[in-house]
Parts: structure tokens; sequence; C-alpha cells
């Protein structure tokens, strides 16, 4: 290849590059990832069995971290 075909495709590369870091910082100045109703109310649409389960794997889990004995 020659070096000019490089320079282009490198060009590209970092002005592509550039623009996706713009978007993103945008998005997140003006509070695109922010879902604070999602983890708010969360348990809201949960039901009783589902939260159940849950509790049952944490008291699994800390069952395990108890009995656990390193050899």
């Amino acid at each position: 290849m020659d070096s000019w075909v490089i320079g282009m495709m490198l060009g590209v590369s970092v002005f592509l590059g550039a623009i996706a870091l713009v978007g993103f910082l945008w998005a997140v100045k003006n509070g695109q990832f922010d879902d604070e109703q999602k983890f708010l109310s969360a348990t809201k649409f949960d039901g009783e069995d589902e939260l159940n389960d849950a509790v049952n794997q944490e008291r699994k889990k800390e069952e395990l971290k108890k009995n656990y004995k390193p050899e």
C-alpha cells in the first residue's frame, strides 16, 4: 500500500473516533444514560416469588461463605 492510503485511513479513523467521542460526551452531559426510575421502582414490579427467590439466594451465599474452609 502506498503511504497516502494509510494516512487517509488513519485520518478517517481519527475523525470518526472524534465524532463518536463527542456524541458520547454529549449523551452523558444531557442525561441520556440516567435511568433513575428503573432503580427506584425495580421492586415495584417484582412478584412475591421473585423476591423470595432473591432472599433465598442471598441466604445460600451467606451459608457458603460461612462454611467455606480454605485448605
